[in-house]
């Protein structure tokens, strides 16, 4: 039976010669640098000789450029990272085997609204945003272990699930050694970064942005910062991961290295840092001509782990009043995305000029 017209993914909608209006973003909006645009701005940092932690040893040069690109961007690519290149290439095929799937077969591990176990997403937008983000996703809880719902991973194509499982626990040891290199970088002993994060959480998109019919006026993922700690972002060849540090007004395309990870700081290193290292702002946009694929892992505190700077120095003011918990952190993060999408909307109702809503926005906490 085909999918009602609620259910129509971007993949099938790509077959169609214009947007569906509920993808039409606002002006304001649209994307300033072609999606294949790219640029070099960002940091490449390879972690070859990660483990030389002595004087002189290669360690030392990779923490000085580690701190240097959280605190300009907060967003840096990482290779020589050691992850293996046939489990990226396998689960790469396998994901885009997935979503090659026709819509009925995805929509069997649809994720019901509220019900957070896992399972294939159209667009992801939050309740109160007018417009969709044009992309199909399958999310996977993969730590804490006990947290799976295998029931929600989808068993098409078959091998996908083993590859998800290696992937995540790569991405574990990775994270591990870049909370170190953190740590370090704010002065503190390398393990104390990932201690204050409790039982540390992780969860796996697999991101699918289908050719559009009318990219100037669509958004694969609007503009935001991420919640969470770190995340590393896996992009295949075609580009469209962009990044703003000055607000907004001048952006650049990532440009996309083979087998290379781009990580970005979330918000709970932003607090964790006191500001210093920056919480990476970010969007996808997409493309007439290749549909583009990536595969974004998420690394989260416990939902009860404090949130307070770590190290604040003498004559510094915390940006918190009083420590918080990661999902008040979380929550806040959230209200204050809906937030800034209310007041777009409210700007574009009452023809508010740029400068006006620039200010609006700028007064948010």
């Amino acid at each position: 039976m085909a999918p009602t017209s609620a259910f129509v993914t971007p993949s099938t909608l790509a077959k169609e010669t214009t947007l569906k209006d509920g993808y039409i973003i606002d002006e304001r909006d649209k994307a300033m640098v072609a999606h294949n645009e790219f640029s070099d701005d960002i940091p490449v940092i390879s972690l070859a000789g990660f483990d030389e932690d002595h004087p002189g040893g290669r360690r030392e040069a990779i923490l000085k450029k580690v701190v240097e690109a959280c605190e300009e961007w907060g967003i840096f690519q990482l290779v020589d990272h050691g992850i293996d290149v046939e489990l990226i290439n396998d689960l790469t095929k396998y994901t885009k085997e997935f979503f090659a799937l026709p819509d009925e077969e995805k929509l069997k591990y649809e994720m019901s609204p509220g019900k957070h176990k896992g399972g294939f997403l159209i667009s992801s937008h939050l309740k109160g945003e007018a417009v969709a983000n044009w992309r199909e996703l399958v999310l996977f809880f993969t730590y804490p272990v006990q947290g799976r719902d295998y029931s929600r991973w989808p068993s098409k194509p078959e091998q996908w699930k083993a590859m998800v499982e290696a992937y995540g626990e790569n991405m574990m040891s990775l994270s591990c050694k870049m909370f170190e290199l953190l740590s370090e970088g704010l002065g503190l002993d390398k393990d104390a970064y990932a201690k204050s994060m409790g039982d540390i959480s992780q969860h796996l998109v697999v991101n699918h942005y289908p050719k559009c019919p009318q990219p100037e006026l669509a958004v694969g993922l609007k503009r935001h910062t991420d919640p969470s700690s770190i995340t590393l972002l896996l992009q295949d060849h075609v580009g469209g991961l962009q990044a703003t540090k000055d607000g907004g007004k001048t952006w650049i395309t990532v440009r996309p290295i083979k087998n290379a990870l781009v990580l970005n700081l979330g918000d709970h290193a932003y607090f964790m840092s006191n500001g210093r290292f920056k919480s990476a702002d970010h969007q996808a946009i997409v493309n007439s001509n290749e549909t583009r694929t990536s595969i974004a892992v998420f690394m989260n505190p416990a939902q009860d782990a404090k949130v307070y700077p770590l190290n604040i120095k003498d004559g510094e003011k915390s940006l918190l009043e009083e420590p918080i918990t990661y999902a008040e952190m979380n929550n806040r993060h959230k209200n204050r995305y809906l937030e800034i999408v209310r007041l777009k909307k409210l700007a574009k109702e009452e023809n508010w000029s740029q400068e006006e809503l620039d200010l609006k926005l700028s007064q948010l906490n």
